[in-house]
């Protein structure tokens, strides 16, 4: 037993030894630590575990050297430097790694004798065990003398703890919540510099942004408010309670005041248009500038225009430049991301190249380092997803104008799917969208559908989003997916769709494609709008014939009828010229059926117009619609399917024509109204089965009573029909009011006769 203790005494000596040489070592590594920041040095090869360990124990260390640096309290301060004299300590060899039995076997043997464990008295009569008398707070050490050490305490504010109430009384909600605020306030007067100045400017914020409070006492407010602040407004303008007290003075102070603070902010401007809550500040800034001002923090962005637009808070700042710019301006900010040598040479380019290939080919510049620099400004951008602003789309097109085939493919590809929704809302972004759906591919044309789910409505009513819709209907062969996600989604708000100036935009399409009646030119030019590099040759060469026959079509025409083209004006009706829209393999035809009458869009339309007749009929935008239907669309595209609904339309219009005429009902009459009566006129001359109808039931006998004003029009256009059975109809009922002079005869039948 005594050589097992030598044994386990030696092992001990040989772990102190191991831990004299694991300190060497920690020593040697404390050589490559840095102590400031925590960093390694590059030039060793220790591992990052090692140099964590020896972080964790510098920083135990620092922490416990900074409490013994402390100033220790008034009582604590006699006991720490009058130590008290204790009896030294016999070390144990437990403390040395060994064993308990083994210390003990070491410590008899070194007494020479052996001690023998002593046996308490078993049974009921033994004595209970000693318990150990806690060591006692109030115990005072000897030699110290207890009165003294009282008054120390009494002058330190030292608390003396509650002999029975050890344990603290839980606190209420609301204390806890006003120790928080309390604890909250302090950390932040650390850490912000300017947060009692702060305090004080929302106090003032809070009175002068009130609405019934005097001009006078919101001026001198904000005067106060800014002086305040001078010499800090840079500092501040982050804080997101400092930003809008700022936003608030910038509306309400003068025009000195308001330079001063621009030119105090001048220099920080673009560090500022990347804060989250300063953002707001300089846009408010620059609504208020001046001209001057606006060019000088344009010309500052020289170079920083890239960087911006790839910031999510930055861009927004270059968007809102870019909308209150001029047409120079603009091409300034444009230029900054097409090229670097366009940056260095921007005066050498005018308004009037505001295309990128007419820049391009004035200059004489590379095309390829063009597109490799708009790839690199571009691509970043995409990633974020930051595309919802007016710039980008503008340079989306300069730049499908001249990449290459498989650049363009890779941006559409991109574009192709739940980004391409956010950007329609722009004529630019709409033509992007149009692009994307004419040369994308099946999957690609897929995704962007699936991406507009939810959003049809909105795209519908928004002016541009509504010509995105017009494509799609028009150029994608996929009529199941488009009946799926489209059509009935469409079919939810048709009444909305009918009455809203954009929202009859694919509805018209469908009823009657290309028509220049619903289309403007400059609709007719986006949707013919194509990448030149995922063309080929031929159709560039026939779109181009198209265009220059199209021209001399409209020349010719209005070259030969001038005077029809002056009463059509009068009527609302000009005249009619069909543009084919490129894009697609299947009939046009067959697609207009499949999602117009076989997904159940024509039924629910003529349900619509049959309800809500009268108001339809009546507006500006519904009654082109009623007349679509009416006359059963173009090629007839709702005949034979749906005759008996349409029949059911004309007796509907020919039952609000047959109401009789009252000067009381403060409702203009149907053939009164200004866009029903014209309307009902057209019928009238296009549609000879609705004439008949109209006649029958609402105007046989009563010629006389509607033959002055806007009703007029609708008596005389039976003899303008084309049918002869219609002008049969009328002729015996309208020739006395002829004769009278009370109606006029139609020049096209004078010249006949």
């Amino acid at each position: 037993m005594v050589e097992d203790g030598r044994r386990r005494a030696s092992g001990g000596v040989r772990e102190e030894e191991d831990g004299e040489q694991a300190s060497e070592e920690d020593e040697d590594e404390k050589r490559w630590v840095r102590l400031p920041d925590g960093a390694l040095d590059h030039d060793c090869h220790r591992t990052a575990a090692a140099a964590a360990a020896i972080l964790r124990k510098r920083k135990r260390e620092r922490e416990k050297q900074r409490f013994l640096d402390e100033e220790p309290p008034v009582s604590d301060r006699r006991r720490r430097h009058r130590p008290i004299a204790t009896p030294e300590k016999k070390k144990s060899p437990v403390r040395s790694g060994l064993s308990r039995r083994s210390a003990m076997a070491i410590e008899n043997r070194q007494d020479g004798k052996v001690k023998k464990r002593k046996h308490g008295k078993e049974g009921p009569e033994a004595p209970a065990s000693k318990k150990v008398k806690p060591v006692s707070s109030k115990s005072v050490p000897k030699g110290v003398d207890k009165s003294r050490l009282q008054k120390q305490r009494k002058q330190s504010n030292y608390k003396k703890p509650d002999a029975g109430n050890e344990k603290q009384q839980p606190l209420t909600k609301k204390e806890r919540r006003l120790h928080a605020k309390e604890l909250t306030e302090v950390r932040k007067q650390k850490r912000k510099r300017h947060y009692t100045l702060e305090q004080e400017l929302a106090h003032l914020w809070e009175k002068m942004r009130q609405h019934d409070i005097a001009k006078e006492e919101r001026s001198r407010l904000v005067t106060e408010a800014l002086k305040n602040m001078k010499g800090k407004i840079s500092e501040i303008a982050s804080s997101h309670v400092s930003s809008r007290v700022l936003q608030t003075c910038i509306k309400y102070c003068s025009q000195a005041e308001r330079d001063e603070v621009f030119g105090e902010l001048q220099p920080h401007l673009l560090k500022l248009a990347s804060s989250t809550y300063a953002v707001h500040l300089v846009k408010k800034l620059l609504d208020t500038a001046s001209k001057k001002q606006l060019a000088a923090f344009i010309s500052s962005l020289h170079g920083h225009v890239a960087s911006h637009l790839r910031h999510m808070v930055g861009s927004v700042v270059i968007e809102h430049v870019y909308q209150l710019a001029n047409a120079t301006q603009k091409q300034e900010l444009l230029m900054e991301l097409y090229s670097t040598e366009l940056q260095l040479f921007k005066d050498l380019v005018s308004t009037k190249e505001s295309r990128l290939v007419d820049v391009i080919s004035k200059l004489g510049l590379q095309k390829s380092l063009v597109i490799r620099h708009m790839s690199l400004v571009i691509q970043p951008i995409l990633e974020k997803g930051i595309v919802d602003h007016s710039i980008i789309h503008r340079m989306l097109v300069e730049y499908f104008s001249i990449a290459d085939k498989s650049s363009a493919r890779d941006v559409l590809q991109q574009l192709s799917g739940p980004l391409l929704v956010r950007m329609i809302h722009t004529r630019d972004g709409s033509q992007v969208g149009m692009l994307c759906i004419k040369h994308g591919s099946a999957k690609e044309r897929k995704k962007i559908i699936k991406g507009m789910k939810g959003h049809i409505g909105k795209i519908a009513n928004d002016q541009y989003g509504s010509l995105v819709l017009v494509c799609v209907v028009s150029v994608v062969d996929d009529t199941k997916l488009v009946t799926k996600i489209v059509m009935r989604e469409v079919q939810t708000i048709l009444k909305e769709l009918v009455l809203d100036k954009n929202g009859r935009r694919p509805l018209l399409q469908l009823l009657h494609p290309n028509c220049a009646r619903y289309l403007s030119p400059s609709d007719f030019t986006a949707l013919n709008s194509s990448i030149p590099s995922l063309c080929s040759k031929d159709a560039l060469e026939a779109d181009s014939r198209a265009e220059s026959a199209d021209a001399n079509e409209l020349g010719d025409k209005k070259a030969d009828t001038e005077m029809a083209e002056v009463e059509h004006d009068e009527d609302g009706n000009p005249d009619e010229v069909d543009h084919s829209i490129n894009g697609g393999k299947k009939d046009p035809l067959i697609r207009r059926r499949e999602l117009l009458v076989n997904s159940g869009l024509a039924e629910g339309l003529v349900d619509v117009c049959i309800e809500n007749a009268g108001e339809l009929i009546a507006s500006n935008f519904g009654k082109e619609v009623v007349y679509e239907v009416a006359t059963g669309g173009a090629d007839g595209i709702l005949h034979p399917t749906l005759d008996d609904k349409i029949n059911s339309l004309h007796e509907a219009i020919a039952a609000l024509a047959a109401q009789p005429k009252s000067e009381d009902t403060k409702e203009e009459h149907v053939l009164e109204n200004f866009h029903s009566s014209r309307t009902i006129r057209k019928l009238i001359v296009d549609c000879p089965s609705f004439a008949v109808t109209l006649w029958e039931k609402a105007l046989k006998g009563k010629c006389r009573t509607w033959a002055q004003g806007h009703s007029s029009k609708v008596i005389t256009a039976f003899l303008e029909s084309s049918d002869s059975k219609v002008c049969e109809l009328a002729k015996k009922e309208l020739q006395p009011l002829i004769n009278e002079a009370i109606i006029k005869q139609p020049e096209a039948k004078i010249a006949k006769q």
